[in-house]
């Protein structure tokens, strides 16, 4: 049986100093007082702000108070250490509060010392000179006025997605300062997409004043500070948004987190209601009110399944079971067999990522010019919308090949296999390159779920083959599972772990079972959905039985991104490999044999895409005549997929497919773009009680992404 780790101890807060000294101001305009929030740590710590350190500010921004009124500063201005100007609150304190009192004190000092700059009596300056996150932007926010360096690419209230809201002014200051429809777009959207803003798109919609050249970045902007008090810079605000706009721009809001969100999770609702009030209520008024969501939402699971979800995806670490990077070999020239979608991907990723050539190879020119098509399509329209630069984008282009001789090959460190999902096929491609590479040459596949150890098996050098399943789309998806075959060596598996690593993806290790991770369970959960079909349960029950969960998508448009034929595909292998926990699915199999499309349109851009009721007489016309029909409502077919899951995910430990727990979430995070509000599917398996139920034991530690047991 497999163990569960030790919850791990919090550690003691990194305390981020407010450091105060005096700039003379030029022009004659007097003393500037310059707060800098300074942890004392290099770059790869970034500071954040605990209650430790927001006591620390307290105490310096009423010191400067005091000087204020004394005639001896102003102006006040706070900025970073180099590179940040703060990544927000100390989450991993935050995860520590045991009672709701303690957390609403959280919200009030933040307030507390922010609000200290508002009522300084001389104006405020934020010089945000790098990454400001959540409080950290917050605390520019606060100031009368923000100047930011050109090369900040992290500006954000991302509390959303981290089952929070803006809790120290945002929710109240953000929509007055750029509009109430912006301000949404700060507050929900980017959060949702983890998108940032850059420098100049914050400048744009007027959530910071100037935007400067950072090569003298503090000097210039105690110069724009100096002009800003003589009068010479005026820095127009916008008039606040008629109510009835306002109303109307929340409503809409309102609907489309129905839409998407389905109630799942609370935050995103709270922040709404924040912004909803934000429009009437004074400023002590809003403040409260986001101390009391803020209170609310820390004492929720949720918040600590995000933030547990959080830390696995900004790790950082040495991916478990990783060997020592120095194994790895080098590799200076790719080989792609295959010159498909896939392949296609992988090869403009590979010369992007690696700066190294890469050649295609497929069995005829009209493939290969086809796989080269793609990747000259994809990166003229890289270049076209300016994520790719045209002399980039030339290099790309010209270091991937296409051929179709296999001995083009023969010069590379590490060639890709990513033809069709056909064992023998695959097993035939190995063999072949065997005859041409050099020893030393390590040999990958991309399969989603066939034995790696199998394809290897009749090779002379088994160990150099290791798994590397990249994720559609290739560029997008952030995971990747690297795949230790029984004969696996630890320089070809050193080797898989380093070139992810160059990709800027994540990797995690998982052993050659079917489906690994991230297929075995999406592929399971889509089976007991139809199988629920199968059983008489009307398609659009099945369909929204999973909204509670807040998945990035219903099941059946999940079915219509893989492609059907490609999930029963899967379905099939998997059921052959680990039985009839995989069920039949006579309905899905006349689906793909007609081409039926399982989906209708979205109703509207960015909305999920309902599933076609008319696919419900395929499956009853396919029901077998030994197969009762006793239909599910939706809770009963919820129950259904989570009583599954938490089956497989004890078979999977047990099987050691990783591990630990915490592995399975960041494959589920990065994989299946599960949210963060569920901690992967590991800390909501514990949360609803299902661990206990069907497996008599927790996954993951108390404390560990949910409130601990008091």
């Amino acid at each position: 049986m497999s163990t569960t780790p030790d919850a791990p101890q919090p550690r003691a807060e990194r305390v981020s100093h407010a450091l105060v000294r005096d700039v003379t101001l030029p022009g004659g305009a007097g003393t500037l007082a310059l707060v800098t929030i300074d942890n004392g740590l290099d770059h790869t710590k970034p500071t954040t702000l605990g209650p430790l350190g927001i006591a620390e500010l307290t105490a310096a921004l009423t010191t400067v108070r005091e000087r204020v009124r004394a005639g001896e500063v102003q102006a006040v201005a706070v900025t970073g250490k180099p590179y940040f100007l703060a990544a927000g609150a100390d989450l991993t304190q935050v995860t520590t509060v045991r009672d709701r009192d303690t957390a609403l004190e959280l919200g009030r000092g933040g307030h507390a010392a922010y609000g200290l700059l508002h009522d300084m009596g001389v104006p405020t300056f934020a010089f945000v000179n790098g990454v400001a996150l959540g409080g950290g932007l917050e605390l520019a926010l606060n100031c009368d006025y923000r100047t930011v360096a050109s090369d900040v690419r992290a500006l954000a209230l991302p509390e959303t997605g981290l089952g929070l809201v803006p809790g120290w002014g945002g929710a109240y200051i953000v929509p007055r300062l750029v509009g109430v429809e912006k301000a949404l777009d700060v507050i929900l959207t980017r959060p949702a997409a983890n998108k940032p803003f850059a420098a100049g798109e914050a400048a744009a919609i007027g959530l910071v004043d100037v935007v400067l050249d950072p090569a003298d970045f503090l000097e210039e902007s105690v110069r724009w500070a100096a002009r800003v008090l003589s009068g010479e810079v005026v820095v127009e605000r916008r008039p606040l948004d008629p109510q009835p706009l306002w109303d109307g721009v929340v409503a809409a809001a309102r609907q489309r987190l129905d839409a998407v969100v389905h109630g799942s999770r609370p935050a995103p609702y709270r922040a709404l209601d924040l912004v909803a009030a934000a429009r009437s209520a004074t400023r002590d008024e809003a403040f409260a009110a986001e101390d009391d969501a803020l209170a609310d939402l820390i004492m929720s699971d949720e918040m600590r399944a995000s933030v547990y979800a959080f830390g696995l995806v900004s790790g950082g670490k040495k991916p478990v079971g990783a060997p020592d990077a120095s194994l790895a070999q080098p590799v200076t020239r790719v080989g792609i067999v295959g010159a498909g979608l896939m392949a296609a991907q992988i090869a403009l990723l590979f010369s992007q990522r690696l700066g190294v050539p890469v050649v295609m190879r497929d069995l005829d020119d009209e493939r290969v010019e086809k796989g080269l098509g793609a990747v000259r399509s994809t990166v003229e329209r890289l270049v076209s919308t300016g994520r790719m630069s045209e002399s980039a984008g030339a290099r790309v282009v010209g270091a991937i090949t296409g051929t179709t001789a296999l001995e083009d090959l023969a010069s590379c460190d590490l060639v890709i296999e990513a033809v069709t999902e056909i064992l023998d096929l695959k097993k035939r491609v190995f063999a072949e390159l065997e005859t041409v590479v050099a020893p030393t040459t390590v040999l990958a596949t991309n399969t989603s779920a066939l034995s790696v150890s199998a394809m290897a098996a009749d090779l002379q050098h088994p160990e150099r083959v290791v798994g590397l399943h990249f994720f559609n789309p290739v560029a997008a998806m952030p995971l990747v599972e690297v795949v230790q075959a029984e004969h696996t060596s630890a320089e070809a598996l050193a080797t898989g772990f380093a070139v992810v690593a160059k990709l800027r993806k994540t990797a995690v290790l998982v052993a050659d079972r079917p489906g690994f991770v991230v297929n075995r369970l999406l592929v399971l959960l889509l089976g007991v959905i139809v199988d629920a079909v199968e059983h008489g349960t009307p398609v659009e029950v099945a369909d929204r039985a999973l909204r509670p969960l807040g998945l990035p998508m219903p099941p059946f448009e999940l079915f219509d991104l893989v492609g059907p034929a490609v999930g029963l595909h899967v379905l099939t292998s998997l059921r052959e490999d680990l039985g009839d926990r995989f069920p039949r699915s006579p309905g899905l199999e006349k689906l793909v044999a007609d081409g039926t499309r399982v989906v209708l349109d979205a109703p509207a851009k960015g909305l999920p895409k309902p599933v076609d009721p008319a696919i419900q007489a395929v499956f009853d016309a396919a029901r077998e005549a030994e197969v009762d029909a006793t239909p599910l409502d939706e809770a009963g077919v919820l129950d259904a997929v989570l009583t599954a899951l938490t089956v497989e995910i004890g078979h999977m430990l047990d099987e050691g497919v990783v591990a630990t727990p915490q592995q399975i979430d960041l494959c589920m995070i990065l994989g299946a773009g599960w949210g963060f509000h569920l901690g992967g599917i590991t800390p909501h398996l514990d949360r609803t009680g299902y661990s206990e139920k069907v497996l008599g034991r927790r996954l993951l530690p108390d404390g560990v992404a949910n409130v601990p047991t008091r």
